[in-house]
């Protein structure tokens, strides 16, 4: 099946590893030219030449950038805008999770910076974006949780920022959606990640038991019996973001194997 993605111009955030890694190279694979950021340099010119082995026929590149620096996003905007022509098709949000913690366990500080990462740092991303998509529409993808659907124990943080995420694009689906742009929220519950890998270690180190008696207990929830790869999840987002997604905006799709109770 043609997904439509073809020369499109992409950015995807946090790609230098885990979930937003695998939705690049899904991305590159079909074709599309990719603008890669994180934090990390080395990493990013080591998935830069991974995307360009894949032979999807586009170009990749990367900025250096930590979403929690105003003057970062707007570096890699103009750098994006530039290196596309004056072009966004396609913003893929996403972000490092937010430690772990109870209420009364986390400061002032830590709250705000979950906001900043979590929450303002997709505010600027789309902000940033819009000029460059307005004109033909496109396509944003944030990437947020399960916890959206379902709080998750320990991950108050989570629990409140994430939500907000998908509040804020709820609301901008009918904001956006006169200009042919859609914008939905993703969700992944147990993704085989390293962010999962520490989640679970920290729930281990509290229990007082190993981290493979964490992962156990987790699978006796999960309908399918297994994490999920990163490539599962990518292939999700890419429907939601190419040219087989005409009609969905304002959703949420969580990606979990059927872990979620909630409705």
């Amino acid at each position: 099946m043609d997904m439509g993605l073809r020369g499109k111009k992409a950015l995807v955030l946090a790609s230098s590893q885990g979930l937003g890694k695998a939705v690049a190279k899904q991305l590159a694979a079909e074709g599309a030219d990719v603008m890669l950021a994180s934090r990390n340099e080395d990493k990013l010119k080591a998935v830069q030449q991974e995307l360009l082995g894949l032979g999807g026929g586009g170009r990749v590149e990367y900025c250096v950038t930590d979403v929690t620096r105003k003057q970062d996003i707007d570096a890699l905007m103009s750098k994006t805008g530039d290196w596309s022509g004056g072009r966004i098709d396609i913003l893929v949000n996403n972000s490092g999770g937010p430690p772990s913690g109870t209420f009364e366990s986390l400061t002032d500080e830590e709250w705000e910076r979950a906001f900043e990462l979590n929450v303002l740092s997709y505010v600027r991303l789309i902000r940033g974006a819009l000029p460059l998509m307005k004109q033909h529409g496109g396509h944003i993808a944030n990437i947020a949780s399960s916890s959206i659907k379902q709080p998750i124990s320990g991950l108050i943080l989570s629990n409140t920022f994430r939500t907000g995420v998908f509040g804020m694009a709820k609301t901008l689906s009918q904001e956006l959606g006169p200009y042919g742009i859609l914008i939905n929220t993703i969700a992944p519950g147990r993704i085989g990640t390293d962010r999962i890998r520490e989640l679970d270690a920290a729930r281990a180190e509290q229990s007082g038991i190993t981290q493979e008696e964490v992962s156990e207990q987790f699978l006796t929830e999960i309908p399918l019996g297994r994490y999920g790869e990163p490539e599962e999840f990518a292939k999700a987002v890419l429907f939601l973001v190419s040219g087989a997604n005409t009609y969905i905006t304002g959703a949420s799709l969580v990606v979990d194997g059927g872990m979620m109770r909630a409705l």
